[in-house]
């Protein structure tokens, strides 16, 4: 990573760049339009719904470069990764290991347990190398009939 990235909390009038970074990320992994439009409303990051939120921004030289978000899980002890995205120029670059021990230590200070996440198929190895092991499967917010896989890390 040449580039100086700091972290920071994200802000209402982030939504528009975050929803495009999300877009992007996830087509990245070679998916056709009409999965890529099935998504879109799944990976629209809204005011609103940022409220619900932890999202911390990684940005480099001003630039949004990716994004980790935490929300509460099923119990007082779990969070639930939500979001995690880096913008393809930063795939590779330690831009997402980076994020999930941020994700990872603010689950901490909360008093967390363990984080739960739906994974893209695709990343589950990601996942698996930041620590976390599969527990199951979890029906996909916008593809009917696909299921994703289920990970937890405990803390």
């Amino acid at each position: 990573m040449a580039q100086s990235i700091i972290l920071r909390p994200a802000v209402s009038d982030d939504a528009r760049a975050l929803t495009a970074l999300a877009l992007r990320s996830k087509a990245y992994w070679g998916y056709d339009d009409a999965f890529m439009k099935a998504c879109v409303a799944e990976l629209t990051i809204t005011p609103k719904g940022m409220a619900d939120e932890d999202i911390t921004v990684a940005e480099a030289d001003g630039v949004i470069a990716g994004m980790v978000s935490l929300a509460q899980g099923d119990s007082d002890d779990a969070r639930e990764l939500e979001d995690m995205f880096v913008d393809t120029p930063f795939i590779g670059s330690g831009l997402g290991a980076r994020l999930m021990a941020h994700a990872e230590d603010t689950a901490r200070t909360q008093g967390a347990a363990h984080i739960d996440v739906d994974a893209d198929p695709n990343a589950q190895g990601f996942y698996e190398k930041c620590g976390y092991r599969l527990t199951g499967s979890s029906p996909s917010a916008s593809i009917p009939g696909r299921t994703l896989p289920r990970l937890r890390l405990d803390l």
